[in-house]
């Protein structure tokens, strides 16, 4: 595996013209998206969301968690940037982990733990609501696309028919060995979210990007979206799907033929899998060919040298893949059926009264209020790059950013995608190196104080 990289140039001021250009702009995307959606929830052109751009209620409050929210927030501020650079490799995983662990389950608590997690996926359109109807799983799934539509007696609610079958399993099995309930869901969201603080810095330093895993930790660590990873099932799809990305980048860069294999058919088997957790997941195929792309760029030998090395976790994952596919398609669930269905519920639904014209742009300030503020400057700086850098750092924030844009304006994510975006907006923080050293701290900080408001300020809804 190679470790040598090329660094970025620095800006040699902290927060140079263009960087406060930009962040000017997204501040007034944000704020004239607020503006605009009071504006038409006053009108007759609701746009089906109280506190737009996001999805929620204005509920100024504190609760239990707020102490250790700020508390998680100032250690990772202070100390995080020094402890990312100096620690040996797998302790600082380790300390990742259970940082991103804590400060999501902190600011769920800020609502409480009933209604900040052990009620957050009982309510009536959650998915809890339906698993204990699911008695046989393979009749479950051969029915599945026949409780999609609305307004039918066995209709499924609104999260369960939104997503491929495989959603509703993940909470099935949990429900199996005698993890049921909101409260074991809610800690499982949690756990498995916390996955991306771990599977993103190693994704980056596998390919051969030590420095910029290092600096992207805390970025990972502080990420505002926990604010939706606890909880929601999205958080739970981020955790699995940046881990399985995580294991393809291992696959294809080890000389170990038993390490290749065993990770390629971990890649294949849960980028699979996760299309059938939710329908958008499909996007994630443009951070799974950056992965590639960078593997093989990288290698000695080039493409041929390449493709020869890395064939048999290639092999591997594209096996277990189809398996993935097959294993739904024979028991009765074709994805394409659901996913021409989901399309018809989408607007049966509050989506038919989201305005496109609204919505398209508005999507633009919740991501930014779920990556923090450092997103725009991170993809500005990214697509500036990206002609004469393809390093992972620039590669994989530019698929993510591609992802973002593709789901944005089909149509098919009209609000709600503070969440919904989860397992893209978890790479954007991959292109931290790209900041001056000197603004770093300070962007810690916005994205701190962005989470910390948000989650005070609003009640955030599944």
């Amino acid at each position: 595996m190679l470790t040598t990289q090329a660094q970025p140039r620095q800006d040699s001021a902290a927060f140079p013209r263009a960087d406060r250009i930009t962040t000017a702009l997204a501040a007034a995307l944000v704020i004239g998206s607020i503006t605009a959606g009071l504006v038409l929830n006053l009108t007759d052109t609701p746009v089906q969301a109280e506190a737009a751009p996001l999805y929620a209620l204005w509920q100024p409050h504190l609760g239990p968690g707020t102490p250790a929210a700020l508390a998680v927030a100032a250690a990772v501020i202070l100390h995080g940037p020094r402890l990312a650079a100096t620690l040996a490799w797998r302790r600082l995983l380790a300390v990742s982990y259970a940082a991103a662990t804590l400060w999501t389950f902190s600011l769920a608590m800020i609502d409480g733990w009933q209604r900040g997690l052990a009620g957050r996926l009982t309510a009536q359109a959650e998915y809890l609501t339906e698993v204990d109807g699911v008695t046989d799983i393979p009749t479950m799934l051969r029915e599945f696309t026949g409780r999609i539509l609305d307004y039918q007696p066995d209709s499924w609610t609104t999260h369960v028919s939104g997503h491929p079958p495989g959603a509703l399993l993940m909470f099935v099995w949990l429900d199996r060995i005698g993890l049921g309930g909101g409260g074991p869901a809610a800690i499982a969201c949690i756990l498995a979210g916390a996955l991306a603080a771990l599977a993103v810095p190693v994704t980056l330093r596998t390919l051969g990007q030590e420095s910029a895993a290092r600096t992207a930790v805390p970025f990972v660590v502080l990420l505002p979206g926990a604010v939706w990873i606890g909880v929601s099932a999205d958080g739970l799809f981020a955790g699995l799907t940046s881990t399985a990305l995580a294991l393809l980048a291992i696959a294809v860069t080890t000389a170990r033929q038993g390490t290749a294999a065993a990770c390629g058919l971990g890649a294949g088997a849960v980028l699979a899998f996760g299309c059938y957790l939710s329908y958008g997941l499909v996007l994630i195929a443009p951070l799974a060919l950056a992965v590639l792309a960078v593997a093989a760029r990288r290698h000695p030998a080039g493409l041929r040298g390449w493709l020869r090395a890395a064939g048999r976790a290639l092999t591997a994952a594209l096996i277990a893949a189809v398996a993935v596919v097959v294993a739904f398609t024979a028991v009765g669930f074709w994805w394409l059926d659901g996913y021409h269905l989901v399309v018809q519920r989408y607007y049966q639904g509050i989506a038919s009264e989201r305005a496109y014209d609204y919505w398209v742009w508005a999507n633009l300030a919740a991501l930014l209020l779920s990556a923090g503020p450092a997103a725009a400057v991170i993809v500005r700086r990214v697509l500036v790059a990206l002609p004469r850098d393809q390093s992972a750092y620039v590669l994989l924030p530019a698929a993510a950013a591609l992802s973002i844009a593709a789901a944005d304006l089909s149509g098919l994510s009209k609000a709600e995608v503070e969440r919904i975006w989860l397992p893209f907006i978890v790479w954007l923080p991959v292109g931290a190196l790209l900041l001056p050293a000197a603004s770093r701290r300070g962007w810690l900080i916005a994205g701190a104080i962005t989470a910390l408001t948000v989650n005070h300020l609003l009640l955030t809804i599944w």
